[in-house]
């Protein structure tokens, strides 16, 4: 019995490295701008010139012809860009929302810097500009995972502009750094260097999904995995280097009590992202990334604030479940 278990292991074993082999022979090789990748929406872009260089900041600003009068900005996460909104873009913009989803510097189709200091500062007045650039004076702001960071320090930056501050699993609701050791940017850089289709695959299905994939999922991998089949792909590993560096030492956890406009969390709690888990204990490491305790922690933090906790949802809620999703999103922008 013990050897029949063994050899289906290794049989399953076999053909998920096959199918995963199969997968990455396939990846299609991207650019550094994602030129030869099409959005769901028409790409324009914003003229930047920041930290004396000039840099483009690709956006999509979709207007709905029942336009409701709100607007929303969707920021989004370290590991993606602003395409994979797309169905929170249709949503919403069936319920009259203006949505503006940019691709921050350093990522998807805006601008890979040479060099380039990155904080959550500079990127939300990065923001700031494409909205003041698009005469939109009044929004509510949406951030995911990394975006979460950043749009609650554009919140705090910005008080007078944001009306309404949304948080789907955002990162940062803990500090890394007093549990993990700091490395320093080059270390993240030899790591990315280092990074396959499938190491990218194995990380999301671990930490995002819980070890339950679904096709659904491919595409946000190969965007990743199609980078690293460009020659150039060092300047992305060092962007990504950079803004490694930025989310484990700009942590902004403890001004959640600054906020001070009207904040829904959305939380997967099945999620257990966090930085650095690789680097502590095994007795450390099961303490971290514990989004079922720690939404609560920042909801009780955060005035004014209120909490959708979505069971058995890992780290992308408007992927993996988003009738869950959009539900409670669509309901808080309409108050």
């Amino acid at each position: 019995m013990k050897t029949t278990r063994m050899m289906t292991a290794f049989i399953l074993f076999i053909f998920v490295q096959a199918a995963a082999s199969a997968q990455s022979n396939q990846l299609k090789w991207l650019d550094l701008e994602l030129t030869n990748y099409d959005y769901p929406y028409p790409v324009e872009y914003l003229r930047l010139n920041v930290q004396l260089q000039n840099l483009k900041m690709a956006y999509m600003d979709v207007k709905p012809d029942n336009y409701n009068g709100k607007n929303i900005v969707l920021l989004h996460g370290k590991n993606f860009n602003g395409a994979y909104w797309k169905t929170t873009i249709e949503a919403l913009t069936k319920e009259g929302f203006r949505v503006i989803v940019p691709d921050q510097v350093g990522f998807g189709k805006s601008s890979k810097p040479e060099h380039f200091h990155y904080t959550f500062q500079q990127l939300a007045i990065n923001t700031k500009m494409l909205l003041y650039y698009l005469q939109v004076t009044k929004t509510a702001v949406l951030g995911h995972s990394m975006g979460g960071m950043l749009a609650t320090r554009f919140a705090l930056m910005f008080p007078e502009t944001t009306e309404k501050l949304v948080l789907e699993n955002p990162i940062g609701l803990e500090d890394w750094k007093l549990v993990a050791p700091y490395k320093p940017v080059e270390w993240w850089y030899e790591n990315e260097l280092k990074k396959s289709y499938q190491q990218i695959k194995d990380y999301q299905l671990a930490s995002y999904y819980d070890g339950k994939w679904s096709p659904d999922y491919d595409e946000w991998v190969n965007l990743l995995a199609g980078w690293t089949l460009n020659s150039d792909y060092p300047r992305i590993a060092w962007n990504a280097a950079l803004t490694y560096d930025m989310i484990f030492t700009q942590p902004v956890l403890y001004e959640f009590p600054q906020v001070q406009v009207p904040t829904l969390l959305i939380i997967g709690t099945r999620d257990r992202t966090a930085l650095g888990k690789g680097l502590v204990s095994e007795e450390v490491r099961e303490k971290m990334g514990l989004y079922e305790e720690l939404g609560k922690k920042t909801q009780a933090a955060i005035p004014h604030s209120e909490l959708v906790e979505i069971p058995n949802i890992g780290h992308l809620p408007h992927i993996e479940s988003f009738d869950q999703f959009i539900t409670p999103l669509t309901k808080f922008l309409k108050k």
